[in-house]
């Protein structure tokens, strides 16, 4: 397991390591260039170090407000990144030849003496954007009425519907203990409900009526 792990580390560290010297040798050459224009043009001593220092920083700060940053504040961004681009990309392309590091022309030797001031003014402006964005909060739609969720209310219990037990004349007289006779007697004086079955030959009614009529019947009988 130790060995696997240790084999992992050391794929992950040559994968990683050609990135870091790429990127390493280019901030190098760029440091450089921007060192040797500022020493060309006058700014000598720890000065010339200096410039590269603040180009860099510049675009660093810059890269991170545009990917933080919204709306007016990301392109603020934008061009501090690509000013900071041009200077450092202005250096390199100075110091590869095209111009007499001896004698530099008096427009570049300005813009190197001016450039402390605009990286300045940059940094500034970018720390301060960074400070005054609040949290946004989400906003709800204008002109769209705010929708109160409805109290939940319990349904109330819904009563199954009545079903009869249905039984024969005969078979009511033998649970009500009386005669088929009194049952059918009721029923055909109507205080009985009637009910029609499978066999149109028989007739039907219900055994909880049945047992609620004749008890009524014998209590006023005083049974």
């Amino acid at each position: 397991m130790h060995t696997n792990t240790h084999t992992q580390g050391a794929h992950h560290v040559r994968r990683i390591d050609p990135i870091l010297l790429q990127a390493t040798i280019a901030a190098a050459l760029s440091f450089a260039h921007i060192h040797d224009i500022a020493a060309a043009a006058g700014q000598g001593g720890w000065k010339a170090w200096a410039y590269p220092v603040s180009v860099d920083l510049l675009m660093v700060m810059a890269w991170r407000r545009m990917r933080t940053g919204e709306g007016r504040a990301k392109k603020i961004a934008w061009f501090w990144f690509l000013l900071s681009l041009a200077a450092s990309l202005g250096a390199n392309v100075a110091t590869s030849g095209v111009m007499d590091m001896e004698a530099l022309p008096t427009w570049l030797r300005v813009l190197v003496a001016g450039w402390p001031a605009v990286a300045f003014l940059g940094g500034s402006l970018l720390v301060h954007k960074a400070a005054e964005e609040p949290a946004q909060e989400p906003q709800e739609a204008a002109g769209e009425p705010v929708v109160e969720p409805e109290p939940l209310v319990d349904d109330e219990p819904v009563e199954a519907p009545y079903a009869p037990i249905l039984v024969t004349y005969a078979e009511a007289a033998d649970h009500v203990g009386l005669s088929e006779v009194t049952v059918r007697g009721a029923a055909n004086g109507g205080r009985l409900q009637k009910y029609d079955g499978d066999d149109p030959r028989r007739v039907y009614v219900d055994l909880r009526e049945c047992h609620t009529v004749f008890s009524q019947s014998r209590q006023r009988a005083g049974v």
